[in-house]
């Protein structure tokens, strides 16, 4: 497995941890929609369900976690959230949030931005 693969396994296994003791209840991990599109974290909390993207990066690299989260990412983890509700019929309130982490073997930092973006409305 490549390097950067174990960098992300290790990210998303420190904030399915951060997220349980902030209270989340784990629902899934990596769920997949039978295609592409992928979730990294789907959690509840309050009644809302929570579609979590994970980002990692090593400290002191070049870009930042976050704007790994662009338009089209966003796009793709709505289309895979929408198919995820209709296919368990969940009719609940759910958010999209980032959990961004700055790996270090000795201490990491872990950010987690709440309803970090919406889905953006359909035009025909």
């Amino acid at each position: 497995m490549a390097v950067h693969n174990d960098l992300g396994h290790k990210g998303e296994d420190m904030a399915a941890e951060y997220l349980q003791q902030e209270g989340y209840c784990i629902l899934s991990r990596n769920w997949t929609n039978k295609g592409r599109k992928e979730i990294d974290i789907i959690a509840t909390k309050d009644d809302i369900v929570v579609f979590v993207e994970v980002k990692t990066r090593r400290q002191g690299s070049v870009t930042s976690p976050v704007s790994a989260v662009d338009g089209r990412k966003q796009h793709r983890i709505c289309l895979a959230a929408d198919s995820y509700l209709k296919s368990y019929h969940i009719d609940s309130p759910y958010r999209f949030d980032i959990i961004c982490i700055v790996y270090n073997d000795k201490a990491s930092r872990v950010d987690h931005i709440i309803d970090a973006f919406r889905p953006r409305p359909k035009y025909y």
